[in-house]
C-alpha cells in the first residue's frame, strides 16, 4: 500500500497467500482446515476487492467478517452445542472441554471487539489513517494470542505429564 496503493498490496496477498499455502502442502503433503479457509477467504475478499474498486469495502469487509465469526462461534456453541475451535484444533490441543468452552467465549469477545474497533476506524478516519490502523493494529491481535497461550499452558503442561500407568521414557 505504501509504495503503490490498496489495489496493488490486495493483489500481493493474494499471490502470497497462493505461495504460503503451496509451500506448506509441499512441505506437509496437506492442508489443514484453517489454511483452506484462509486462502478461500483470502482469494475471494481479494477478487471482490479487485473488481469493486470501492475504499468503503476494503475498509468494512474486516468489521463484517470479525462479526461473521463471532456470529458463527456463539450460535454454535450456544444455539448448536458445537465447539467450533475444538472441532478444528482439538486434534493439536489436549485440553479440558470446559477450556474449550472459555477459549470460544474469549474468541467471540475478541471478535466482536476487533468488529467494532475496525468498523469505528473505518467510519470515521481515512483510508491511508484505516491502513495505518491495520498495520499498528496487529498489536491487538499478538496480545490476544500470547494471552490464550499463557492461558492454555497450565493446562498442556498437566494434560502431558506421564500417566502412572505409562511405563517412563528412556
Amino acid at each position: 500500500y505504501k509504495l503503490q496503493d490498496i489495489y496493488v498490496a490486495t493483489a500481493v496477498l493474494m499471490a502470497a497467500t497462493v505461495v504460503q499455502t503451496g509451500i506448506i502442502y509441499a512441505l506437509d503433503r496437506r492442508l489443514q482446515t484453517m489454511h483452506k479457509v484462509t486462502l478461500v477467504l483470502v482469494l475471494v475478499f481479494g477478487v471482490l476487492t479487485l473488481f469493486l474498486q470501492d475504499e468503503r469495502f476494503i475498509k468494512w469487509k474486516p468489521t463484517v467478517l470479525y462479526g461473521s465469526m463471532a456470529l458463527v462461534l456463539a450460535v454454535a456453541l450456544w444455539g448448536w452445542g458445537k465447539n467450533f475451535l475444538h472441532m478444528l484444533l482439538g486434534s493439536q490441543l489436549q485440553l479440558p472441554k470446559a477450556v474449550w468452552n472459555r477459549l470460544t467465549v474469549a474468541w467471540v469477545g475478541y471478535f466482536v471487539f476487533m468488529a467494532a474497533i475496525n468498523g469505528y476506524v473505518a467510519a470515521y478516519f481515512s483510508t491511508e489513517d484505516w491502513v495505518n490502523f491495520k498495520l499498528w493494529g496487529y498489536i491487538f491481535p499478538v496480545l490476544f494470542i500470547v494471552g490464550q497461550g499463557l492461558y492454555i499452558a497450565r493446562y498442556l503442561s498437566a494434560s502431558e505429564e506421564p500417566s502412572a500407568t505409562k511405563p517412563p521414557h528412556d
